[in-house]
């Protein structure tokens, strides 16, 4: 069984600031992940990487073929069904944090897991874990994030990424700019969400990293258009 699938996908974006041009960036594209499996998606600057993740995550449309994550068909799926699945089925590591102000750092790590429909000490309490083994100083969990440091961002957004453990997960450069202490956190973070089942795509241009967690690589350069070739 296969957890995510991509089938010959394609992607175009238009510029309607110009003329309306279409510009293709993606043709045939087509991977599988399968539980307990993390698959690195490589390729120059501009191949591509981050469209196929947003187009995964739901954020963009694909112009042809299908997108299915634990069952649900991205490309075709109602707002809501997309939502589900994000509450339900599929995390997503980006590499920016984005929050509401003001909310402290505690509530912010554990709003998926409650998003879910975990309770909300438990949550609470895996957020309290995630932060201290990521090092994020105790007296700022009671802060907003929006004041902290790019490091300390990121380490809140990997805490998040992996309070609720879902069975598929989108991981974008989750170990850029971290300590070697940190690193090596969020690697053994994505070793065990493998180790429970969790099927992962990620995007690491730490090398060393993606060859401790990643089973396979993915060159996205290989799915340009005809005419991009």
């Amino acid at each position: 069984m296969k957890m995510i699938q991509v089938s010959d996908v394609s992607k175009s974006f238009v510029l309607h600031n110009q003329g309306g041009a279409v510009i293709p960036v993606m043709a045939g594209a087509s991977l599988s992940v399968a539980p307990g499996e993390c698959v690195a998606l490589v390729g120059n600057s501009g191949a591509g990487k981050s469209t196929l993740m947003r187009m995964i995550w739901g954020n963009y449309l694909c112009g042809s073929g299908s997108i299915v994550v634990g069952g649900v068909d991205v490309s075709r799926a109602a707002p809501r069904e997309v939502l589900r699945m994000r509450r339900e089925v599929l995390g997503y590591v980006s590499q920016f944090l984005r929050v509401v102000p003001r909310v402290p750092t505690l509530e912010v790590v554990a709003e998926p897991a409650l998003a879910a429909g975990g309770g909300r000490a438990a949550a609470l309490d895996k957020a309290r874990a995630l932060l201290a083994r990521l090092n994020v100083p105790e007296p700022l969990w009671a802060l907003s994030p929006t004041t902290f440091s790019g490091g300390e961002q990121q380490r809140v957004n990997i805490a998040r990424g992996f309070v609720h453990e879902v069975p598929a997960m989108l991981l974008d450069e989750p170990t850029a700019s971290l300590d070697a202490t940190n690193r090596g956190v969020v690697l053994d973070l994505i070793l065990e969400a493998k180790a429970r089942g969790a099927a992962i795509v990620g995007i690491f241009h730490d090398e060393a990293g993606r060859a401790a967690v990643c089973d396979r690589e993915i060159d996205v350069s290989r799915f340009a258009p005809a005419e991009c070739a």
